[in-house]
């Protein structure tokens, strides 16, 4: 019969390496989890691997402990606990309570103290033990029934010594390496060791002597005159340190054996709760199955709907809010985007309506029945997900209204930083209820547990007072962004075909320069071979090496750039065949059949609150670069009735932080409509307004734009080429001339500081729990995002607010014109000449006036026959 295990879990140890290992993770809340988290996953994982009867845990305590008392040096000079893993002892603790897993701890003694005493009663026993730790320390514990764990490279490897196998390895028994360490010393636990003497003397003598006091007893038999004197001169010291090194076997404590393998106290429903809480979404179903589960919502009943009858005694019965879901097919591609199926919840009833079905038995009648449904304003509807819905159901003549509450969107809203907002991944974060089923069975489950999510998540909304971003801006706008999607942009595909062929000549010309400078051919694109040429070859300065050879990366390119002719060369090849594979062919790849591109917006990707663009992404497309631009020039109006007009915020986030900051100098500069880079210019530079030259102007607008994204004086003076004492007296002059904005950013960062979060004007929420870091370089990145998210979060609100306005009233207006892309700060709208004087107004207005701020909100418009013209 195989012998029974006990797990020694050394808490302080696993926690500190868990908390290096892996990046800081944080939940919604900004409370940091990446200690708790990976200790946690190694707990589960020895589990699973060792099976044991028996788990416990030690940690140390804050009180000083026999050693220190007897040298008041031990650990001395180590670094205090950083404030991020500080916390996250709380979070083990409560754990280890609900998984029913004893703590060990003992004023006076070390956890190592504690686990060597209870490695000994545990193998008096008859115990199989596991000791687990990161501490090579505990080495000297082994046996041939107590086994050592050191988890290596992180938290991903492991190596388990017993007896044997530390004698293989090091040469010396386990009490040995006690001996090695007192002759050595041991620098993180400040343990003196013989001066002089390092880790290969110490194993030589300890392997030869078998320990050290037999090394001082046979003094006069070891070579070396430096070595011999140092360890006359310190043998009392090495002594001192063996005893310091020393573990405690016998610490007086009491264990009750049957009470640590009784699981009666397991707690599954906690433990299930506080992964939740903490977001361990990956570990949740590595922990005993919960028989508190609503299994009969995975099981939930369900009619299937694939008969026009059916369906029209369904929609008669309909009177007020369903719970809906849409499952849409090839939703990346637009001319491919279809209606599936529905699932929807009824007063407790569940239905799937097999769309596809009714379409072949009438599509006319189908269409029919589902128009009453889903356009009845009666009827409201709660659903998940809906932008490419619109655009299916918009493809069959159905308009959905009455939108009550979007799930993923609200979820979003409440934590912008979450990887990606799928139903099943909210009811299982926010009910706590693992999905089931294949198929329609799946489907339904989720539609069932809607209504459920939905009351969670508005309550949660109410909570943030975000009930007005949801329902005036998120939720209005995701329609807005599907008929933008569906309108796409159209293509010039013979101009495009000219710029393929040109980028390709410029590049094959670029790449003949290259080699003729480099003297050979070579492939431009291979960082090995480019090394070789710039390092080797033409013996340039090396900057940075990597483990595969030489950097050259933008940051050594650019510090190379004076010193040949090659290096400004490549930096524009480089530009060049990017633009070419992203744009150029990019684009070819991704026409529709309809000549136009569909790019995908999503509003749930940022945490700012911006939208994004992809497949392709148009908000990308470069325009420093004149090759770049003249990309532009394929974006064309839908026909030739049309143009192309271009809506543009003049500097949007300037006057926001005008507004926030409340400055009255740089409010009144916007009520002035003065050109604030000239203005700033004036001031941070001492000249009057005619006397600011162009370079003067670009610097101030440098500083302009730094200041909002909290810039320092060494980023701005890399950006204007000016030293940094320059570029600190600008910022000087910048805040001195506009003190509220510099008593803004420092308000606006003791904010973040107290609530780990700051909001926009429109109350939209950011978590920055960077900001608490002891990390001080993760510390003034979370100043920075503190600084800026306000202002670049309140501009992103007020373009989506102002697409939704927009979108509206073009509607309503019974206008032809539509909105085809957004670009940042920037609406771009396919008008129909004969209404451009119309839309240009309305645009403008609806823009201008979407808020009320200090400042007045000013919009540039422009009208050309592409978006190169336009723009």
């Amino acid at each position: 019969m195989s012998k029974e295990r006990l797990l020694i879990l050394d808490g302080h140890s696993l926690m500190y390496r868990a908390f290096y290992a892996l990046p800081a993770l944080t939940n919604s809340d900004g409370i940091y989890t990446n200690a708790v988290y990976g200790f946690t996953n190694m707990l589960l994982k020895m589990k699973e691997e060792f099976e044991p009867d028996y788990i416990v845990t030690t940690f140390d305590r804050k009180a000083p402990t026999f050693r220190h008392e007897e040298y008041s040096d031990y650990k001395a000079g180590r670094k205090k606990m950083p404030d991020e893993l500080i916390g996250q002892f709380a979070i083990v603790r409560e754990l280890l309570e609900k998984m029913a897993i004893d703590i060990f701890e003992l004023d006076g003694f070390e956890a190592d103290d504690l686990i060597g005493t209870l490695s000994v009663i545990g193998e008096k026993e008859g115990l199989e033990v596991f000791i687990v730790t990161g501490d090579r320390d505990a080495l000297q514990l082994a046996t041939d029934n107590v086994k050592v764990v050191i988890n290596k490279k992180g938290m991903s490897e492991k190596e388990i010594y017993d007896r044997n196998r530390i004698i293989e390895d090091f040469g010396v028994t386990p009490t040995e390496f006690i001996d090695v360490k007192g002759l050595m010393g041991d620098a993180s636990d400040n343990i003196p060791g013989v001066p002089g003497v390092g880790e290969k003397t110490a194993y030589k003598l300890i392997k030869e002597y078998k320990s050290i006091e037999n090394v001082l007893m046979n003094i006069e038999k070891i070579s070396g005159k430096k070595l011999v004197e140092n360890l006359m001169t310190y043998s009392e010291q090495a002594i001192f340190s063996k005893k310091l090194a020393t573990i405690i076997t016998s610490v007086p404590m009491e264990i009750d054996l049957d009470s640590i393998k009784s699981k009666e106290n397991y707690d599954v429903r906690a433990v299930k709760d506080l992964f939740y809480k903490l977001q361990f979404k990956s570990l949740i179903g590595k922990i005993a199955d919960d028989k508190d589960s609503i299994e009969e919502i995975f099981s939930a009943d369900f009619t299937v709907i694939d008969k026009l009858p059916a369906l029209k005694k369904l929609v008669e019965e309909v009177k007020d809010t369903i719970y809906i879901i849409f499952d849409i097919t090839d939703a990346n591609v637009f001319s491919k985007i279809t209606l599936n199926n529905i699932y929807l919840s009824y007063k407790e009833k569940n239905y799937a309506i097999k769309v596809i079905d009714l379409f072949n038995e009438d599509e006319e009648k189908a269409i029919g029945y589902l128009k009453t449904m889903l356009e009845s304003k009666d009827i409201k509807k709660v659903s998940h997900s809906l932008k490419n819905a619109y655009t299916a159901l918009n493809k069959k003549g159905i308009v959905l209204e009455a939108v009550k509450f979007d799930t993923e969107l609200s979820a979003y809203l409440i934590n912008s930083a979450q990887s990606e907002y799928s139903l099943e991944t909210l009811i299982d974060t926010f009910l706590r209820i693992s999905i089931v089923g294949e198929g329609d069975a799946k489907e339904i489950n989720k539609v069932a547990l809607l209504k459920k999510l939905y009351e969670l998540l508005e309550v949660k909304i109410k909570e943030y007072k975000m009930e007005e971003l949801l329902y005036t801006m998120e939720q209005p706008l995701t329609e807005a962004i599907s008929y933008m999607e569906a309108e796409g942009f159209t293509i010039d595909k013979d101009k495009l075909t000219e710029l393929n062929i040109k980028f390709a000549k410029d590049i094959n010309e670029m790449e003949s320069t290259i080699f003729a400078l480099a003297g050979e051919e070579f492939n431009i694109k291979s960082p090995k071979q480019l090394g070789k040429i710039l390092f080797e070859k033409l013996d340039l300065p090396v900057i940075k090496k990597t483990k595969t050879g030489y950097s050259t990366n933008a940051e050594v390119l650019e510090a190379l750039v004076d010193k040949h002719p090659i290096i400004t060369e490549i930096t524009r090849y480089r530009g060049l065949t990017k633009i070419f594979s992203t744009y150029i062919e990019g684009l070819q790849a991704v026409i529709d059949t309809d000549c136009r591109i569909h790019s995908n917006f999503t509003q749930t990707v940022t945490t700012t609150g911006r939208l994004s663009s992809t497949e392709p992404n148009l908000q990308n497309i470069p325009i420093k670069h004149e090759m770049g631009r003249a990309i532009r020039r394929v974006f064309i109006p839908h026909n030739d009735q049309c143009v192309i007009l271009s809506a543009d915020y003049s500097q949007i986030e300037l006057r926001v932080l005008a507004h926030i900051s409340g400055d009255e100098n740089l409010i009144e500069a916007f009520i002035n409509h003065s050109d604030i880079h000239t203005k700033t210019a004036s001031e941070v530079f001492n000249v009057p307004l005619q006397e600011v030259t162009s370079l003067m102007r670009s610097n101030a607008k440098a500083v302009n734009f730094g200041i909002v994204y909290g810039i320092g004086e060494f980023s701005l003076a890399k950006d204007i080429n000016v030293s940094r004492k320059e570029a600190k007296i600008y910022i000087d002059a910048y805040f001195a001339r506009y003190p509220k904005v510099k008593q803004y950013m420092e308000d606006i960062v003791v904010e973040a500081e107290k609530n780990n979060s700051v909001t926009t004007i429109f109350n939209r929420r950011r978590a920055i729990p960077e900001i608490n870091s002891s990390n001080k370089i993760v510390q003034s990145f979370g100043k920075r995002l503190a600084m800026n998210t306000p202002i670049q979060g309140t501009a992103a609100d007020i373009i989506k607010l102002a697409m939704v306005n927009v979108f509206h009233k073009l509607k309503e207006s019974g206008l032809k014109s539509t909105l085809i892309l957004q670009v940042h700060d920037e609406l771009i709208l396919n008008v129909y000449k004969d209404e451009a004087q119309q839309v240009e107004s309305l645009v403008k207005e609806q823009m201008e006036n979407v808020i009320k701020l200090s400042v007045p909100l000013e919009v540039g418009i422009s009208i050309g026959e592409t978006w190169y013209e336009a723009k």
